[in-house]
């Protein structure tokens, strides 16, 4: 442990979401980053004082400074890294969806278990104000016994969109379901449990590529509560839509800020007598905070040695509904 407690951190991916981390790591230092272009490695390393650009990320997990590891990869290294930097005596917080597919995970989690090193997944929409408010209120009971919840998320890609890293299944493992998709289904996960019963359909109508550009899920705990979700990157105007119904009130959470709008959380609450609800809408026009949050939460689990809130196992089993639509849409 450094002096002052002040962990020392690496970035392995600057790309678009390295960048994004290297900004919301208030409380530590970061000292080294890796990417497979080399370039990408030194524009980060430039915007943060002290920081060293380095040829792979095996040179990154040598470097006996590093405290944490941050794994921004393409989704076809995430699991490797991360098993790597465990074993390398490394915490580590790693991108959703943390690997491909669930099976990638197993060698992962055992080598966290034998290390004693935590491993946090990167699910930061719990993070956002809109969706920690809801998580408040349905812990409060505001709600009363929830029912079922509904999210549809989506972006309209870009040009070029069919030729990026996404497109490639041996990169990315798949399309939109497990890119913004898996988000959803994280989110369904942490209001409602498990879903055991899973149906869905994933398909690609407009861009020309070999992963899917929409997935539909229909998706059931053991007591029956249903989640029904919606991904899709053929949604013309960016939007992100999460609703969380119980039995006596409804939260219904819209936007992430920037380019999906502002988010916002309306409170509807069911009178005895029925109908129009008491509404409360709370309204957060701040910049996206949910990866500061993320981050701070992981150096508290670090501190404290508490096992993440959102840990391999909630990768694992998100994964697991993907892969169950992806097979029943002959993917």
């Amino acid at each position: 442990m450094p002096a002052g407690d002040k962990l020392r951190v690496a970035i392995i991916g600057c790309g678009g979401i390295g960048m994004k981390r290297a900004r919301t790591m208030s409380g530590c230092q970061l000292v080294a980053c890796a990417d497979l272009v080399n370039e990408r490695a030194v524009a980060l390393a430039r915007t943060v004082p002290g920081v060293d650009p380095l040829p792979d990320w095996e040179s990154v997990l040598a470097r006996r400074d590093v405290d944490i590891v941050v794994v921004c990869s393409t989704h076809n290294a995430l699991a490797e890294i991360t098993g790597a930097a465990v074993a390398a005596g490394k915490h580590v917080l790693v991108e959703k969806p943390a690997a491909r597919r669930s099976a990638e995970l197993d060698d992962v989690t055992r080598s966290a278990e034998k290390s004693g090193c935590l491993v946090r997944v990167g699910f930061n929409h719990r993070y956002h104000p809109a969706l920690l408010k809801a998580r408040q209120l349905v812990d409060q009971g505001a709600l009363g016994e929830l029912m079922y919840v509904r999210g549809r998320y989506g972006h309209g890609g870009r040009v070029g969109y069919e030729k990026e890293w996404r497109a490639q299944p041996a990169l990315s493992g798949g399309g939109e379901l497990i890119d913004q998709g898996i988000h959803l289904i994280d989110l369904a996960r942490w209001f409602l449990g498990d879903f055991p019963h899973v149906q869905g359909f994933s398909t690609t109508y407009y861009w020309d590529m070999p992963t899917e550009d929409n997935g539909f899920m229909l998706l059931r705990t053991q007591n029956d509560r249903v989640a029904f979700l919606h991904a899709s990157c053929t949604e013309w105007k960016n939007m992100f839509s999460f609703e969380v119904y119980g039995r006596i009130g409804k939260l219904d959470i819209q936007g992430l800020g920037g380019s999906y709008g502002t988010e916002r959380i309306a409170y509807y609450r069911m009178l005895p007598e029925m109908g129009p609800p008491e509404t409360t809408i709370w309204e957060y026009p701040m910049g996206d905070n949910s990866w500061e949050v993320e981050f701070r939460e992981f150096l508290d689990d670090i501190r404290i040695g508490r096992e993440p809130a959102a840990s391999l196992s909630d990768a694992k089993a998100a994964l697991q509904v993907v892969e169950r639509i992806y097979e029943a849409s002959g993917r």
